[in-house]
């Protein structure tokens, strides 16, 4: 189990902010942490790595990572910038977190990225370098993997493939993990449970069928923004945390507040 009671002012965009967060995930747990940007979700994820400092204290199967080194901590980081080392080789950015080669092959193995092990990782797509940054957190075998927005900025099918190699390797080294999402889609896939930041403090945390339940529900919502593509009227509106584009009558107003039904489905 981890149990987490953790306290941190934050200074953002709008001001200040005290990051406050208490939550116990048992082993084994997926864990998405979702919500608006700015709400405290990456000074979490480097708070648990050990990268910053905070008050209260982290425990992690029983033993307080109060003062525990970053070096020492369980944890597998996968950053959203991919950290790489550029000018080294695949198999050696996951050699240089651990001298376990079997291991590396392993995993260059479940992601697809054995034949490009001896390559260097300038000029790879980012998709490549999402995977091998996964790989090399896995190089640890961590009781704690930590994922920033790891599904960002890839196309359909690249996300596809990511989601069933971060599931296969969550199930196969028996892990912890939490995810900062703003991806609903790949929350479905992987996560069983949601928790939602709003400034700082946790407001919603529910097991993933709750939120599939809530998309047969209707939610009110604001209008917070309005476009036009050909002849249809789309309005921006934030739900869960999560910014939707939906369609809605052409005399709808910014600021109005409208109904909107979540379709959902899982596989």
């Amino acid at each position: 189990m981890v149990e987490i009671d953790i306290r941190k002012k934050l200074h953002g965009a709008q001001g200040d902010m005290h990051l406050d967060v208490q939550l116990q995930i048992q082993k084994g747990e997926f864990v998405a942490l979702m919500g608006e940007s700015g709400a405290g979700k990456t000074t979490l994820l480097r708070v648990l790595a050990g990268l910053e400092n905070a008050q209260g204290d982290i425990v992690v199967e029983g033993s307080s990572w109060k003062h525990t080194p970053i070096q020492k901590r369980e944890i597998g980081f996968v950053f959203q910038d991919y950290a790489l080392f550029e000018n080294m080789t695949v198999l050696e950015n996951l050699l240089f977190v651990r001298k376990d080669i079997a291991l590396a092959k392993e995993l260059l193995e479940m992601t697809g990225l054995s034949t490009l092990q001896s390559q260097n990782v300038t000029g790879l797509s980012g998709g490549q370098k999402q995977r091998i940054s996964l790989c090399r957190a896995m190089m640890k075998r961590p009781t704690l993997l930590l994922m920033d927005e790891p599904l960002s900025a890839l196309d359909t099918k690249m996300k596809t493939h990511l989601q069933n190699e971060i599931k296969a390797l969550h199930q196969r080294f028996n892990m912890t993990t939490i995810m900062v999402s703003h991806d609903r889609s790949g929350v479905y896939q992987l996560c069983s449970r949601v928790v939602i930041l709003e400034k700082g403090k946790i407001v919603q945390d529910y097991a993933i069928e709750k939120m599939l339940d809530k998309t047969k529900q209707k939610h009110l919502v604001e209008v917070l923004a309005l476009h036009k593509d050909s002849a249809k009227t789309y309005a921006t509106v934030s739900l869960l945390g999560v910014y939707l584009n939906v369609e809605v009558s052409p005399d709808t107003q910014v600021s109005q507040s409208i109904y909107i039904t979540l379709k959902a489905e899982r596989t």
